[in-house]
């Protein structure tokens, strides 16, 4: 691929992850961003339709995966490591919001700082920091 053309669609996907994070508010149901943001300390959870804020996280990561893998794809342009990436996306996925989840259900009794971090790690494509500088690296030691 021309290097151009890659520099320009590597910024056009790193766009469209400022785009997705711009308007999360408007495309996806989510009560824990005024809660996290300033109530956590003071107000009880109210009643959170957990399998509507479940399936809006699931696209949300949907969403980030799928353009943090077209990421990879444009940057590397191999397959081992789009798949290993996606393998890897689903499983985190999995773990994360089984857990988050399960905290959710109990109101956060034991504190909200671990569901807030999960809820950190579904919402963002923090993943996508640790995937390209792994890859990044294998690429250099491979030389």
């Amino acid at each position: 691929m021309n290097k151009y053309i890659k520099i320009l669609l590597a910024s056009l996907l790193f766009i469209l992850l400022f785009v997705v994070r711009s308007f999360a508010s408007e495309l996806f149901y989510d009560p824990l961003i005024e809660y996290f943001k300033n109530d956590y300390l003071y107000k009880y959870i109210y009643n959170i339709d957990i399998w509507r804020l479940t399936i809006n996280l699931l696209f949300r990561y949907t969403l980030n995966s799928l353009i943090s893998l077209g990421l990879i794809w444009v940057l590397f342009e191999r397959k081992d490591y789009l798949k290993f990436s996606g393998f890897f996306l689903m499983f985190a996925f999995m773990i994360l919001i089984v857990i988050f989840v399960l905290l959710l259900r109990d109101d956060f009794e034991n504190g909200y700082l671990l569901p807030f971090y999960i809820r950190r790690f579904i919402i963002h494509p923090i993943f996508l920091l640790v995937l390209l500088p792994a890859f990044y690296y294998q690429k250099l030691s491979k030389r």
